[in-house]
């Protein structure tokens, strides 16, 4: 599902522990670190398919989480002209995403990320807050600092002591 101006609609994940880690997954096959996200299916809202992909990428139920707070907006991104793909239509020039900031509920053992038949993430570690601003791809460095700088409140209000 592609929108008029060309975008994906999808959600990113930010799951944190107690001790106020954040989750940070490898991809599979690349040097490549990033928090988890999906499209949103046309038949979704964007907390359906949230917790959809928190089952799918990470092994999570609802159950073992607690949404503590989400972007007010879409936040959105271009992808690098050469990760266009022009030959299919629509042309997805980018993606726009809700953030959820998800507390978890239950113990790290829980995460599996072999419970999809095509995993997303190959290893996991938790990392400070402002870590995968300076990690991730160049092209989402500003989606991930928006999305952080959001939701700080949250997880303060929230989750810290």
């Amino acid at each position: 599902m592609i929108d008029v101006d060309g975008y994906r609609p999808n959600v990113g994940i930010i799951i944190v522990n107690k001790q106020g880690k954040l989750f940070w997954g490898k991809r599979v096959f690349q040097d490549a670190w990033q928090f988890p996200q999906g499209g949103v299916r046309e038949s979704e809202t964007p907390q359906q398919a949230v917790f959809r992909e928190l089952k799918e990428e990470v092994g999570l139920e609802p159950s073992d989480v607690r949404v503590l707070g989400r972007t007010q907006d879409w936040i959105s991104y271009d992808l690098p002209k050469h990760l266009i793909r022009h030959n299919s239509l629509p042309v997805c020039i980018g993606q726009k995403q809700i953030w959820f900031l998800l507390g978890l509920e239950t113990e790290e053992s829980k995460i599996n990320l072999a419970l999809h038949e095509t995993p997303e993430f190959e290893t996991w570690t938790w990392v400070d807050y402002w870590h995968p601003v300076q990690d991730v791809v160049e092209f989402k460095k500003a989606v991930y600092h928006q999305a952080l700088l959001e939701l700080e409140d949250s997880l303060k209000k929230f989750w810290l002591p």
